[in-house]
């Protein structure tokens, strides 16, 4: 079972794992959150395609613990002149159902704070911690062609377009698959 319990910084972000306690919070009472996460949450949280079935499934990997490989990360932007923290985002991973050394990742950022590079910069310190886990050699995002921004995310951090699947669709109908294996990576050690 994957446990992350240690938060990862980047140059402006700080990637909180999420508990229990902070993902039932952020169903039920935002303020309870911003104090977990000791941040500013935007009224404009959360992200689109964090709905409400999301976050349930999360708090129930969560609880029941059903799914190796799931973990969750709230992103932290901190603001060290102006001395404030605010919830921007947030990523999470699950296995890659008939994909053992596979794992999944998604991510979504708020609207306000798109485009500034923070997903690239989450995703990129996210990749060698996801890849040091016993048995995973690969990870698999998927997106929706449209969504260019996201695709350059993936890009980006090294995650190359997955090519045809028997459906030709990613793990959504109407989605494009990308992969990132571990040998591509640059992860030392990781062949």
């Amino acid at each position: 079972m994957v446990y992350v319990s240690h938060s990862l910084k980047t140059a402006r972000l700080e990637l909180i794992p999420a508990t229990l306690p902070m993902l039932e919070a952020d169903r039920d009472d935002r303020g309870v959150l911003g104090l977990l996460l000791d941040a500013g949450i935007p009224g404009s949280w959360p992200p689109e395609l964090v709905d409400d079935g999301t976050l349930a499934d999360f708090i129930r990997m969560k609880k029941d613990a059903s799914d190796p490989h799931f973990c969750s990360w709230y992103w932290i932007l901190e603001d060290h002149v102006g001395m404030t923290r605010t919830l921007i985002g947030s990523s999470g991973t699950a296995s890659c159902p008939g994909i053992p050394d596979a794992v999944m990742i998604g991510y979504s950022v708020l609207g306000d704070f798109r485009n500034r590079g923070y997903a690239t910069e989450a995703i990129r310190r996210l990749v060698p911690v996801i890849l040091s886990w016993p048995g995973i050699r690969r990870i698999i995002a998927t997106t929706y062609p449209d969504l260019k921004a996201s695709i350059r995310v993936l890009e980006k951090s090294g995650f190359v377009p997955a090519g045809e699947r028997e459906t030709g669709q990613g793990m959504e109908e109407g989605t494009i698959m990308y992969v990132l294996e571990a040998h591509d990576s640059g992860v030392p050690g990781r062949t």
